[in-house]
């Protein structure tokens, strides 16, 4: 038992910092202990990943093959954390100019990333339910947050009603497997499950488990909840929704595919790849006449899962492999991004309107500078970091016998360029405007911006020892 609680001591140490905070904004004052209690939060977050990047090299079962402590959820659990911390930080300005600063929000994010963490180190298909819905719950409240928006408030709504949906072809799977498997354990289940020998009955089991991960990842043609959950939710929510819960997601997919059906790559692998090239298209496709920049991302990152995809699809050590790198970057992207988008303000008022970026480049040069350099990278232009992120996946892809797949992606990410550029163009060559956005300095959001710029020129070199986390991490899932 002693050995158990110790694989589990960095999900405890939240979940107890969660609960502390709860009652110290219960009991100490709800406005006073907000903002350190933010900043306690994204600390802790911090400090719990490295005591995850430090912690054993070795893989461990507990709680009965429950629970599974192994490289591959240390680096997903690493990404989720720090990720989470960042958006945090970010927030802080929005949620106060806004009185949106409770001290629940910091606890919700914390209790939705110990769901996480139990995701990505899920062993059993009762663990992964516990986590997934955990997350989910925290989730589903922090995307109302806004409760004198109507659009805040549907968008919770729309998140929740959907998500219960997809919960529950989930778990109709997970009855399906476990008839048919005679247990919920992942590693009973992949005895059962063997290629070619998979009967219909736990095929059927397969597909409903998919199609529930595939709503966590927001993958076509499970998306229809995205763009009007981003679109409504705080934008420092929304952050939240397109960086750690994708990585969880991903990390749970590829878990629960390579731990439970590794024997039997060919039954799932033709469903994964159709996901992934039905979300690449809808996503570039669809993002093309979008003015709203939330929604623009909602796509973008329905797209981004299609690209991910791939490599879990890809069904090999290096499609895994490939999936952390591209996830471990996404991410990165994804934070200068929205650190931009808080910072589009006119009058105090967010703007959210890409047409309002028209000749930004004259006003804030560095600023269009950095921003440049995140689109090319998430539109895969070589030489940023984001084209060596696609690399990796189609490369699995081809690796595997899928050069079909490759194909796709290759064609997907030249349409989507499209709308990366015309943001772009609106900065550098758009129609001048008497009215611009705002000066404000920047402060931690300009800093979150740079930062994260500079990490797609700089991170070509040797992407500061990520791919070889990764195929550590790859190594232990897929033997």
């Amino acid at each position: 038992m002693n050995n158990d609680t110790l694989q589990i001591l960095p999900e405890i140490i939240l979940a107890l910092f969660a609960l502390g905070g709860l009652m110290a904004g219960a009991y100490g004052g709800k406005d006073a202990i907000a903002r350190p209690l933010l900043w306690a939060t994204a600390i802790v977050l911090v400090l719990v990943a490295s005591l995850v990047a430090t912690s054993s090299s070795t893989t461990v079962e507990a709680f009965g093959g429950m629970f599974i402590n192994d490289g591959f959820a240390r680096f997903a659990k690493v990404v989720i954390l720090i990720s989470a911390a960042c958006v945090l930080i970010m927030s802080e300005g929005y949620m106060k100019s806004r009185d949106l600063l409770r001290f629940e929000y910091p606890v919700l994010v914390a209790l939705s990333a110990v769901g996480m963490m139990m995701m990505v180190s899920a062993g059993d298909l009762m663990a992964l339910y516990m986590g997934l819905e955990l997350q989910s719950l925290a989730l589903y409240v922090v995307a109302s947050l806004r409760r004198d928006s109507v659009k805040s408030t549907e968008a919770g709504l729309k998140y929740f009603v959907l998500g219960a949906l997809s919960s529950g072809l989930l778990l109709y799977g997970a009855s399906l497997v476990y008839g048919y498997a005679g247990t919920t354990l992942f590693s009973g289940i992949i005895t059962t499950a063997q290629a070619g020998e998979t009967s219909v009955g736990m095929l059927f089991g397969i597909v409903f488990l998919i199609s529930g991960m595939a709503f966590k990842v927001s993958a076509v043609p499970f998306h229809m909840w995205t763009p009007d959950v981003y679109e409504g939710s705080p934008t420092p929510v929304t952050a939240f929704f397109a960086t750690a819960p994708k990585v969880a997601a991903m990390g749970l997919f590829a878990r629960v595919l390579h731990d439970a059906f590794g024997n039997a790559v060919g039954d799932w692998s033709q469903i994964v790849a159709l996901l992934s090239v039905l979300s690449m298209f809808l996503g570039a496709v669809a993002a093309i006449g979008q003015t709203n920049i939330k929604r623009l991302m909602a796509f973008s990152s329905i797209a981004h899962m299609g690209y991910a995809l791939m490599g879990v699809a890809a069904g090999t050590a290096f499609g895994v492999q490939a999936m952390l790198v591209y996830m471990a970057i996404y991410v990165t992207m994804n934070v200068g991004v929205f650190a931009f988008i808080l910072l589009m303000e006119k009058d105090g008022a967010p703007v959210v309107d890409i047409s309002s970026l028209n000749m930004y480049s004259k006003s804030h040069p560095g600023r269009a500078l950095a921003l440049l350099v995140l689109l090319f990278s998430l539109a895969g232009v070589p030489p940023f970091l984001g084209f060596f992120g696609k690399l990796y996946v189609l490369r699995a892809a081809y690796d595997a016998g899928l050069a079909w797949l490759a194909i796709a992606g290759v064609i997907a990410s030249v349409i989507g360029a499209f709308y990366y550029l015309r943001i772009v163009y609106f900065m550098y060559f758009g129609e001048e405007k008497s009215e611009t956005l705002d000066q404000n300095n920047g402060g931690v959001l300009g800093a979150f911006l740079v930062a994260s710029a500079l990490i797609m020129v700089v991170g070509i070199i040797n992407m500061f020892g990520v791919e070889g986390a990764a195929a550590q991490a790859a190594a232990t899932l897929v033997q």
